[in-house]
């Protein structure tokens, strides 16, 4: 609907009326409906629904006509989540193009190309949809009459020598004008591939697409398409003895009359059941689509941030307007609805095929990047004075919502480019000074985390809401460069932040007060020092003849080379296991890899020697191993960060977390391909697992009659090897990248592409507009506590209800806020709140909350008083009960039991809530696959409840408005 959005504004009130009839008339069909055409292997669902959602909306709201069938003919390679989602937004039937060519052949050959798709883990049917796959190699005219493309090309007229403006038929055969003297050979012919075709196909009604990319831009075109080929069609329906009718139709029309078809036909004719995926595509020997994956992996980056910090927004702008909304309809500050409208499109934009794939044109990927850049501007400067709206408010909940001074607080982290990455800004004070730091968390669930900011001085300490001092670590700042310390330093302490909400914790200048608690200085160890190493003062670097290099807290303890810095082995307190944990960094070289295929050389090498500089930094709060590995090239590809976390209770501490600096920037790194390789000792066989879409996982085969680049799947954010006793080594990605298991134990991961050529498939240009970037995992072993002594292949795998949490942490991030240097007389007057904290209960730790928001946000100079209507979309998590079921602390419910949502909030009334498609548009429970939804229940004292009951997988959306409660306990500090 970008297309179409942006054609309207310029269209005439004629011309939008005759749109409006000829889709109303059912001439013109506008089918799937989405913002764009998304990929399927790199995009989130959280992103997927934003951007079909937004296009449908549009939709409806200006056209008025809502989607039944999706069209997706480019995407390379289909994900059972856009099945999933599609479903549950109402649509009945869908079409998909680009699968491997052998899955095709399988397929035809047992007339199995139309079936019923349907999840792997649905066990009452109510995912099931229609799906029709086009046989041949591509959707363009040559490939889509049926098997023989010199012949369908000659049915193609915008190629008529003289007449059309397309490229002529490339097999020697052009199309002829249909005539009286040639209508029933041409008739015949063509009628003959309609034939061939059908037999790949249960039904007798046959779907032949007839156009291509940057077609019918002009009405000549259109006119020879339709009157050559309705001569054709009318001497075929002519001519009863050809026993076939033909027609111009929609897509509705198709699958009207398939599902007509299959009604009528009900004892003979039945489609099949299918689930699973289709990663990894090819459409020729050896050209596997799996390069994509990773292509322009910083702005994969980008779109992840712009997701989170979108979702981050609406829950703030959703909170915000429901407590604001009580003080007048003009005392709201922040006019930023249209901007919020923007941030979500520009996102559903990225979601593109082209986009977020790293496939598009180097001006092209600009646009797109300044795009991005410009929406994490707007909704980080929203949700600063979002934060000074909810801490302004007075203790009684009543008073103006309106911010005196819009810049009173400030994102910590800085965008200031496109193409760059962010910089964290720092605290500076002297004496008497004291910096103000909001920590906003936008999950579900209260987060324990050990944080970090940047500042100038080393005697700092940090104190609570409370003033009450805190515990901290202070650490040099390394940088990325040779000349490793910089001046500033890192300062550490754990931060406890309700769900959804916002805690302020103070910095100043240690000064010997009783009341301050200075922070720790952390120990360094430094491992083959170069020239350029300075140790920075205040710290004390010592150089040392340890055998080997050891980082931990009181759960994991992680051993490195001492000769290569290289994680070597992890051990886990609790169980007493140590997992072999060997890392490699390594090099690709390719002939043929361009911007979609990845076609390697071999397999790949390890570019790391012994020497190079490890410095290990160790203080009570994060240990960390710095690692710039000895390479044959001055400036490494890649150096890494690996640290533990010693925080109480928190998440963090049962896991690693690896960071790389990836810079693939000079020519010396043409045609080569950048992984990280963690080798094992588990006993997983040719077995491992990826996630689709950040949603649901999926097994996947190491196969050694296929290439290696076959073997490589998509990773949006998780990736895991389990062996044969319960053992699993996981790894949390915050973007998405290309994965493999090559061998037993193995898991590789490829962090970044440069390539000098074209692989011919669209594009034009090789990928060599690389940027410096950090790719960030989190790492967790865990020991499968059930008496099982082993694990049945046959087991579904999903991730632990820990793992669950370690990504969601990892994904939606905690946002930091720096207010205004004060003084501390000033701090203890101060009016602002300290403790913003919406829920009264936090939410099951199975039960996500995907989004809530305001999907049309409006002005409040025009809200009426009753309130805007607001949206909440939740994802009931799959988990592995054989793991431990508190997601190993903090976690006291999971959602097996129905969850009261009336008494989320503390101050806010909902009201009860309407059931909703995802996409917003139907409320219907029917139209998107339930029987029964979770919502509204009947029996005593239950009809004022809004109760939730989610079956494990599933995504529900409900309507509901928000407002200020009336006899509500207000907020208070703590």
């Amino acid at each position: 609907m970008s297309y179409l959005e942006r054609w309207w504004r310029d269209a005439s009130e004629a011309e939008k009326r005759d749109f409006i009839t000829l889709v109303k008339n059912g001439q013109l069909e506008i089918v799937g409906g989405g913002w764009v055409m998304n990929d399927e292997a790199n995009s989130h669902y959280y992103a997927i629904i934003e951007q079909i959602t937004e296009g449908n909306l549009w939709l409806k709201n200006t056209v008025g006509v809502i989607p039944r069938n999706a069209w997706a003919i480019d995407p390379f390679g289909h994900s059972p989540t856009m099945a999933y989602l599609l479903r549950r937004m109402g649509f009945q039937n869908m079409l998909i193009q680009r699968t491997h060519y052998e899955v095709k052949k399988v397929l035809a050959r047992e007339q199995n190309l139309e079936f019923v798709w349907r999840q792997s883990w649905d066990k009452s049917n109510t995912t099931d949809i229609l799906c029709h796959m086009m046989p041949f190699y591509s959707y363009d005219i040559p490939h889509t009459c049926g098997p023989e493309p010199a012949i369908c090309c000659q049915f193609d007229y915008w190629r008529l020598p003289g007449s059309g403006a397309a490229q002529r038929c490339p097999w020697g055969y052009d199309p002829q004008v249909i005539t009286e003297d040639n209508v029933k050979e041409r008739s015949e012919m063509l009628l003959d591939q309609y034939r061939k075709k059908s037999t790949l196909y249960k039904t007798n009604t046959l779907l032949v697409p007839l156009g291509d990319d940057f077609r019918y831009i002009t009405s000549a075109e259109a006119s020879l398409q339709f009157e050559n080929y309705q001569k054709i069609f009318d001497y075929i329906n002519k001519h009863p003895k050809l026993k076939a009718e033909v027609q111009f139709g929609t897509l509705e029309d198709y699958f009207k009359a398939i599902r007509d078809e299959l009604d009528v036909r009900k004892k003979d004719l039945k489609l099949p059941t299918l689930s699973g995926d289709f990663f990894t595509y090819a459409d020729r020997v050896h050209d596997y689509w799996s390069g994509y994956y990773v292509s322009r992996p910083f702005y994969k980056s980008v779109d992840r941030v712009l997701e989170e910090t979108l979702r981050a927004a609406d829950i703030l702008f959703s909170l915000s307007s429901a407590y604001c909304q009580a003080h007048g309809p003009d005392r709201f500050p922040l006019p930023f609805t249209e901007k919020i409208r923007s941030a979500r499109r520009t996102l559903a934009l990225f979601q593109h095929h082209d986009g977020v794939t790293g496939t598009a044109k180097n001006h092209v990927v600009v646009d797109y990047a300044q795009k991005m850049h410009s929406a994490l501007l707007d909704l980080q400067k929203f949700m600063a004075q979002s934060v000074a709206v909810l801490l302004g408010r007075s203790m009684s909940g009543q008073g103006s919502c309106t911010v005196v001074n819009p810049d009173m607080f400030i994102p910590e982290k800085e965008q200031t480019s496109y193409g760059v990455l962010p910089i964290r800004k720092k605290v500076d004070l002297v004496s008497s000074q004291v910096q103000r730091v909001i920590f906003y968390n936008p999950l579900e669930e209260d987060v324990d985390q050990v944080v970090m900011v940047l500042v100038e001085q080393t005697n700092v300490c940090v104190v609570g809401s409370d003033w009450k001092p805190i515990e901290s670590q202070i650490s040099p700042e390394w940088r990325n460069s040779k000349d490793l310390a910089g001046t500033r330093h890192r300062l550490h302490w754990q931060v406890h932040v309700p769900a959804m909400g916002l805690q302020t914790f103070f910095i100043f200048v240690a000064q010997g007060s009783q009341s301050c608690k200075p922070a720790q200085i952390a120990d360094i160890k430094v491992f083959h020092p170069t020239d350029a190493f300075t140790c920075p003062p205040p710290y004390k670097c010592s150089q040392t003849e340890e055998k080997v290099v050891e980082i931990q807290n009181e759960r994991v303890k992680l051993v490195f080379s001492v000769q290569d810095g290289l994680l070597h082995s992890w051990k886990d307190y609790k169980s007493g296991n140590v997992m072999s944990l060997k890392e490699d960094v390594a090099l690709y070289s390719s002939y043929g890899s361009g911007a979609y295929l990845f076609k390697p050389v071999g397999e790949a090498r390890s570019i790391v020697s012994p020497g190079g500089l490890i410095v290990v930094t160790q203080g009570p709060l994060m240990q960390e191993v710095l690692t710039q590995p000895k390479t044959d090239w001055s400036l490494s590809p890649a150096s890494r960060m690996a640290r533990v976390y010693n925080g109480i209770d928190t998440v963090q501490s049962f896991m690693a977390e690896m960071v790389y600096h990836v810079e693939l920037l000079d020519h010396a790194f043409n045609d080569k391909e950048l992984i990280v390789l963690f080798e094992t000792d588990l006993d997983t066989g040719n077995t491992f697992f990826t996630d689709l879409n950040g949603f649901q996982t999926i097994s996947r085969e190491t196969r050694g009659k296929i290439p290696l680049q076959g073997n490589y799947y998509p990773m949006p954010s998780l990736a895991f090897l389990q062996g044969s006793e319960g053992h699993r080594f996981s790894l949390h990605s915050r973007q998405s990248l290309g994965v493999a298991s090559l061998k037993s134990g193995a898991l590789e991961v490829m962090l970044d592409r440069r390539l000098t050529r074209d692989d011919e498939r669209g594009l034009g240009q090789g990928v060599l507009d690389n940027r410096p970037m950090d790719v960030t995992f989190h790492l967790l072993l865990e020991s499968n506590v059930t008496s099982l002594p082993s694990i049945a292949a046959s087991t579904p795998r999903v991730p632990s209800l820990l793992s669950h949490r370690i990504l969601a942490q990892l994904n939606y991030p905690m946002h930091t806020f720096f207010g205004n240097i004060e003084n501390a007389s000033d701090v203890q007057a101060s009016h602002l709140q300290k403790t913003f904290a919406p829920l009264a209960v936090n939410f099951p730790c199975d039960l996500h909350v995907v989004s809530l928001k305001m999907p049309e946000p409006l002005g409040f100079s025009a809200s009426t008083s009753h309130g805007a209507e607001y949206v909440l979309i939740l994802h009931r998590r799959g988990w592995d009960n054989s793991y431990c079921r508190r997601g190993q602390m903090q976690c006291r419910t999971v959602a097996d039991e129905q969850v009261n949502a009336q008494d989320i909030f503390v101050e806010l009334d909902s009201s009860i809530a309407t059931p909703s498609s995802l996409n917003l548009i139907h409320d219907s429970t029917r139209d998107f696959g339930y029987i029964e939804i979770s919502g509204r229940k009947g029996g005593k004292g239950s009809e004022h409840k809004w109760l939730i009951d989610m079956a494990p997988m599933e995504i529900q959306a409900f309507k509901f408005d928000m407002s200020l409660g009336k006899g509500k306990q207000s907020l208070q500090d703590d």
